[in-house]
């Protein structure tokens, strides 16, 4: 699976590195592995996840996710500073770095947080992706709505920034109008399809008028999809699973196991996000991974959380989508390694080419397997495609040269290093 194509060829990796595509079959290696009939991918690059530590370890934590990661697939993420705490200083964010050298079986990266009042931080963090800003609900001082802390974010820092486009105000007036809500479909109709869109199109309009880099998180909307259609090459945007494969009529079956922010919407809307994604609209899937306890997520609504667990999981569901003829290894390549690589200015990594980091997945396209509560590797120990069979799971993944999954067995001594970015102005 090379950068644009699918060739049957020889990989020669040496040490970290890539070192030969085409390799003769005479070339000279330490191991020789007969990868006939399967096809060999770019390790996935998640660029939304949320590991929960420091400080909500019970749910998650960065051993129990990254072993998921390498079941997965995923060999490097990117992970959100809705932390505790939250990672909106340089100190918080080193803290991070620290611990993920310590337990990281993949590669890892960590956003900054933007908040009304940290600008300075913002300008000065070199060791990140770029900045992730909260326009909607969220926790903390992680909040920014106010227009001139916006402002002053968009036009005063140099770094790619992201965000959750949720308009606050909108969502406030929505639980207002349906008294917070009393089951969960209410949700659906408190985080809507207005609400999305209005965020959406203020922060496109900041990063347009400032010439800023801006990647728009989780898209759930037709209407969003639409509007995207018409922005600048400036703007990138991504899907996640749960706005691909659930929508508002499997809260029947699902429940609180698929309350998200954004939240899921209508069937139209999956078909809408897809379709931006096969056109190009969306440049990237990612998962969105934040997981909770079940205790916590069969809480009677509104007290349920929002999120749901996906990294251990999202490349099979890709893979199944392949098999239905959906969408090509080539595009799942694309969405999941080589566009997140270029819009987060990655290093060496999101493709299969020489002199790039040999992180890699080797995937069976005839592999079928059924996704278990009790196989899973996150540690909240579940997930809502419970009892669903795919065709189509990653067999071997390599982190750094390192193979750190194989056999179905995650190996415990490999550990993936921080990510690293070539910043370019903006």
């Amino acid at each position: 699976m090379l950068p644009d194509a699918v060739e049957r060829l020889n990989v020669l990796v040496e040490g970290h590195r890539i070192a030969s595509i085409g390799a003769p079959d005479s070339a000279r290696a330490d191991e020789v592995i007969d990868a006939n009939g399967l096809h060999l991918l770019p390790g996935l690059i998640d660029d939304q996840v949320h590991f929960r530590e420091p400080g909500l370890t019970h749910k998650e934590d960065l051993h129990f996710a990254t072993r998921a990661c390498a079941k997965g697939g995923v060999t490097s993420f990117l992970e959100m500073p809705n932390t505790k705490p939250t990672t909106t200083t340089l100190q918080a964010l080193d803290a991070k770095l620290a611990i993920a050298a310590q337990k990281c079986h993949v590669n890892y990266g960590f956003y900054v947080g933007a908040t009304p009042n940290n600008l300075e931080v913002l300008q000065a963090a070199t060791r990140t992706p770029g900045i992730k800003i909260f326009i909607g609900s969220s926790t903390g001082d992680l909040l920014v709505d106010a227009q001139p802390a916006l402002e002053r974010i968009f036009a005063e820092t140099t770094l790619p920034i992201c965000a959750h486009c949720e308009d606050e105000t909108t969502v406030q007036a929505n639980a207002a109008r349906l008294n917070g809500g009393s089951e969960v479909s209410d949700h659906s109709l408190i985080r809507d399809h207005k609400a999305a869109l209005i965020a959406t199109k203020r922060s496109v309009e900041l990063a347009e008028r400032h010439r800023h880099r801006f990647h728009v998180l989780h898209v759930s909307t037709a209407e969003e999809v639409e509007f995207l259609r018409g922005t600048s090459d400036l703007i990138t945007a991504e899907a996640c699973p749960h706005h691909l494969f659930f929508n508002v009529d499997d809260y029947a079956r699902l429940g609180t196991l698929i309350q998200m922010n954004p939240s899921v919407k209508t069937s139209a809307d999956n078909e809408a996000v897809w379709r931006g994604l096969l056109d190009g609209t969306l440049e990237v899937v990612a998962t969105d991974h934040a997981p909770h306890t079940l205790e916590e997520k069969r809480q009677p609504y509104p007290k349920s959380p929002s999120g749901l667990p996906a990294v251990e999981n999202y490349l099979a569901l890709l893979l199944n989508e392949v098999n239905r003829g959906r969408c090509t290894l080539s595009q799942i390549a694309a969405w999941t390694s080589a566009a997140p690589a270029r819009i987060w200015n990655i290093q060496e990594k999101g493709q299969i080419r020489e002199g790039y980091d040999a992180d890699l997945v080797l995937v069976d396209l005839n592999k079928t397997q059924t996704i278990l509560n009790e196989n899973q590797l996150t540690k909240c120990g579940w997930s809502p495609w419970h009892g669903e069979t795919l065709s189509g799971w990653p067999i071997r993944t390599w982190v750094m040269g390192r193979t750190v999954f194989a056999d179905g067995k995650v190996i415990d001594g490999v550990r993936g290093e921080e990510i690293r970015y070539c910043r370019v102005n903006t």
